[in-house]
């Protein structure tokens, strides 16, 4: 049988028909950059996240940057964020001229481990950046109380957790800025780049706009520096069709999660994902800690299954941010997540068979 990583083609297949009508609705307008399906598109994901600010931008990187230039954050302010993350998280920073301070993980959730944070605050640090790894939130009411106590900015990555709770709360509403991404893997995907900044506060939400518009809210008329990072139509329209079927694919990733927690919990070298108390998961990921990772991944491989190691090296420890990171051994948890974190098949279209294969693999290597 055919296993893909991510069945995009599969999910496609089930709602061609809007899909197809969506795209060519907006051929036949030909209005292919701010067309109505934009705004149509961020007024139902604003919805969605209980009434919050959406400015849809390119991609979750500019998001992300968009975010940092919104806080007036100043080159040489530090900004907290963990060591086990995509490093478009510390890129940004960095490319603002901001001091990224890597912080270590928890061992369990995968996401910034608390009670380490409070040691890296300087009187320079200005953010935090918690990332939702995975699927499910960080721990956001110990994070917003030091931010509240030492006076600074939260900017939460959702760029996987589109549709998590934290105590009922939307991810990516919860500090003062939350951003996303709709690249197509993602659980809210496009057919191609796209991003979003999301906010409760009116004033910072017009500034976002500004910025992502060329800090511009009239035309020719530039209060301030801006980028040009926008979400084009076609994007719009196809996220317009799939945003309805979001809490449809949350649950069918639920469902292909618990098959694997019930398959796999107590295989001994296996570390089935944990579950936060206070987030639910939607699983953009269903990442493992496996013993002898790499072995494991080739065997798979050898049977047809892919897998993906999110991610291999840690971001203190990435050549790009030596300046800023921190040697070997600082960061223990995020060094041994880097070798032994494996992903496994994760999307709307696995079947029962298919992930009973998947299982029934992963027991053999490690069973015989």
């Amino acid at each position: 049988m055919e296993i893909r990583m991510v069945d995009l083609h599969g999910q496609y297949l089930r709602i061609k028909a809007e899909i197809d009508h969506a795209i060519q609705s907006v051929v036949d307008s030909t209005a292919f950059i701010k067309g109505k399906e934009v705004k149509q598109f961020t007024e139902s994901l604003s919805s969605y996240l209980g009434n919050a600010h959406v400015i849809a931008c390119a991609n979750g990187t500019d998001a992300l940057q968009i975010a940092m230039m919104a806080l007036g954050l100043k080159p040489g302010d530090e900004v907290i964020l963990p060591a086990h993350t995509y490093p478009a998280t510390a890129e940004v920073i960095a490319l603002l001229g901001l001091t990224p301070v890597f912080t270590d993980v928890d061992a369990d959730t995968f996401n910034i481990d608390v009670s380490q944070i409070e040691k890296k605050i300087t009187r320079r640090t200005k953010a935090i950046v918690p990332v939702h790894l995975y699927g499910q939130c960080a721990d956001m009411d110990p994070i917003l109380e030091l931010a509240s106590g030492y006076k600074l900015k939260t900017v939460e990555d959702a760029a996987q957790s589109i549709g998590a709770t934290y105590k009922k709360s939307h991810s990516g509403t919860i500090g003062d800025i939350g951003t996303t991404s709709f690249f197509p893997t993602k659980n809210l995907g496009c057919f191609g780049d796209g991003g979003a900044i999301i906010t409760r506060d009116a004033q910072l939400a017009e500034n976002l706009l500004m910025i992502a518009n060329h800090g511009q809210k009239k035309k020719y008329h530039h209060e301030i520096v801006g980028v040009n990072s926008r979400l084009d139509t076609m994007q719009a329209a196809i996220l317009n069709v799939k945003l309805k079927y979001l809490d449809e694919y949350q649950r069918k990733r639920n469902e292909a999660a618990s098959y694997y927690d019930k398959a796999l919990k107590g295989v001994d070298g296996i570390g089935i994902p944990a579950r936060a108390e206070n987030s639910t998961h939607v699983f953009h990921q269903y990442t493992l800690r496996a013993t002898r990772r790499d072995d494991l991944k080739t065997y798979l491989q050898s049977k047809g299954i892919p897998s993906i190691i999110y991610y291999p090296v840690p971001a203190h420890l990435q050549p790009a941010y030596r300046q800023a990171s921190a040697p070997e051994g600082t960061f223990p948890v995020a060094e041994q997540l880097a070798k032994e974190v494996l992903s496994l098949p994760m999307h709307t279209e696995l079947t029962e068979e298919q992930l009973d294969y998947i299982c029934s693999t992963v027991i053999s290597f490690y069973r015989g």
